[in-house]
């Protein structure tokens, strides 16, 4: 049985955009998940470390808490095949939740607004499909919970990192057109994840180390914020997506986008800077782009395994690994967004 979590969830979609926007400033590239994964498959150094710190983060929480975090049952072939569909979606989509809904909409990019009214339309009618035997919600709790202190205390060192970086690292970051510039190039509207992105100015030569260490420690970040918001919790997202008249309908997730929304709007547009990215390199902002067939039938297909089962992999996996438990769900969940994505 879920729960409603006001306070966490809120306190967690306000942490939320911190790590995406750090990664912004220090290495000029988008924040998304589903992007790690398809390029980690092919050997991107920097994705790899991204994929790496979620993991971290997602072990971080398993030692603080122990066991897994509450999830639906589901057979092995449905969790295959939820997670081929996630994989598929966000590759054709070019994004997923964090690419397309929270650093996507920051910008007010159509394409994301698009895409994730396209994969919550899906999400709602599969989960509603598949999950509409739920058990009725249970009472709202409005406390931090037993470790959200711990939690809130523990992203203080991966911002401490990210600060650290961007006051104390080489200045690789002088020349070039600043962010607010995206603005002038009429390149405003990103394409969260895409391989194509427009190079708005020449930069520097980029530092690979610590750059590396930029996506880790956001990274790391990030999953710890998805877990004090409650979104690591299957069982929430799905309740979620089963809409308010639904007796399990567990509205955690709208107290997280009251938090997420305006802070990741408010530090894009209000917290650019007047630099080049920090750690060196050309500012990666995807190109503004067309909502056409791909965009739609890729959301689509996310919102049918979000729906079915929903829930960020790679921090599960991480707290698997240190629990020992779940593994055989996560892991094959997670090896099937690879597959996925492969095959678009």
């Amino acid at each position: 049985m879920s729960s409603p979590t006001p306070l966490q969830s809120f306190l967690g979609g306000l942490s939320l955009p911190v790590p995406v926007h750090a990664l912004m400033l220090l290495n000029g590239n988008v924040f998304g998940i589903s992007g790690y994964v398809h390029r980690a498959t092919k050997g991107s150094f920097e994705a790899l470390m991204g994929v790496t710190g979620l993991i971290l983060g997602g072990m971080a929480v398993g030692k603080l808490e122990g066991a897994g975090p509450l999830r639906t049952d589901m057979p092995l072939p449905q969790v295959m095949l939820s997670g081929i569909f996630v994989g598929l979606g966000s590759k054709l989509a070019n994004g997923c939740t964090s690419g397309h809904m929270i650093a996507g909409i920051a910008r007010f990019s159509l394409r994301s607004i698009v895409a994730t009214a396209t994969f919550f339309t899906t999400g709602v009618i599969t989960a509603r499909l598949l999950h509409a035997d739920l058990p009725a919600v249970g009472p709202a709790d409005l406390t931090l919970g037993e470790n959200g202190t711990k939690f809130l205390a523990l992203q203080a060192l991966p911002f401490a990192v990210a600060v650290g970086l961007y006051n104390f690292a080489p200045d690789l970051g002088k020349r070039g057109k600043s962010p607010s510039a995206i603005k002038k190039t009429d390149e405003t509207s990103p394409h969260p994840e895409s391989p194509k992105v427009h190079n708005i100015t020449s930069g520097n030569a980029p530092h690979s180390f610590l750059r590396g260490l930029a996506y880790l420690t956001t990274s790391f970040g990030f999953a710890i914020a998805l877990r004090l918001s409650n979104l690591t919790e299957q069982i929430r997202v799905v309740s979620f997506l089963l809409l308010p008249k639904h007796k399990a309908f567990d509205s955690s997730l709208f107290f997280l986008a009251i938090g997420a929304m305006p802070m990741a709007a408010g530090l894009y547009w209000f917290a650019r800077g007047d630099e080049s990215p920090r750690l060196g390199g050309k500012w990666a902002i995807p190109k503004r782009g067309k909502v056409d067939g791909k965009l739609l039938a890729g959301a689509a297909i996310f919102g049918v395994g979000w729906g079915m089962a929903a829930g960020p992999g790679l921090v599960n996996f991480g707290r698997a690994l240190s629990t020992h438990t779940d593994l055989i769900q996560v892991g094959t969940w997670l090896g099937a967004v690879v597959l996925g994505g492969l095959l678009a």
